[in-house]
């Protein structure tokens, strides 16, 4: 018998606290950690209303990881502003919920979570590189430089906490990945 007592709720709050707890619990335990009794409880429902809303432990992880980056426009952007913004625009996305860092903990650990990662970098981030007007050819290259800083200061600095990542002010931040990630996009091939 569970340890909680189910709350009767309307079909729109049952499901928008099923993915609140879900976003908590594969942020804070992982993938295989996160139990669907352990969202269910922090729903507070029944763990078969999870089952019902959703179907599948993959199918509620694939909605949690429902990410839409919309990266800034070129044509928005003065060129030697376009690492600063870049780099700003993503620890924004960091630091605005978890979702983020649950798709990076995830992704680093569990095949779904790693599809997920792919299939975002495909359709959002290659397609934002190509609009830079370079060669679309070379876009999914620079595409994974700019991810590979993007992603590294990531893990060190929202997932591992690692002390001088961890520490370091938003705008050093900024400063030190803005120029590389500018040159990822915009320096011509070397």
């Amino acid at each position: 018998m569970s340890d909680v007592t189910p709350r009767p709720r309307r079909s729109e709050a049952t499901r928008a606290a099923i993915l609140a707890a879900a976003r908590e619990r594969f942020a804070e335990d992982g993938y295989e950690r996160a139990t669907v009794r352990a969202i269910a409880r922090q729903a507070h429902i029944d763990p078969s209303m999870v089952m019902r809303y959703f179907g599948s432990k993959e199918e509620l992880f694939s909605q949690v990881i429902d990410v839409k980056l919309d990266i800034p426009d070129p044509d928005e952007l003065a060129a030697e502003d376009v690492g600063t913004t870049i780099v700003g625009y993503f620890l924004d996305l960091w630091e605005r919920d978890n979702v983020m860092v649950t798709l990076l903990r995830v992704g680093v650990t569990h095949p779904a979570g790693a599809a997920r990662m792919r299939e975002v970098f495909r359709t959002q981030v290659v397609p934002a590189v190509e609009r830079f007007g370079y060669d679309p050819a070379d876009a999914p290259r620079r595409a994974m430089l700019v991810s590979s800083q993007i992603l590294g200061m990531a893990l060190l600095r929202y997932v591992l906490r690692i002390g001088p990542a961890a520490e370091m002010s938003r705008a050093d931040v900024i400063a030190w990945l803005g120029p590389t990630v500018e040159r990822y996009i915009t320096a011509p091939e070397p």
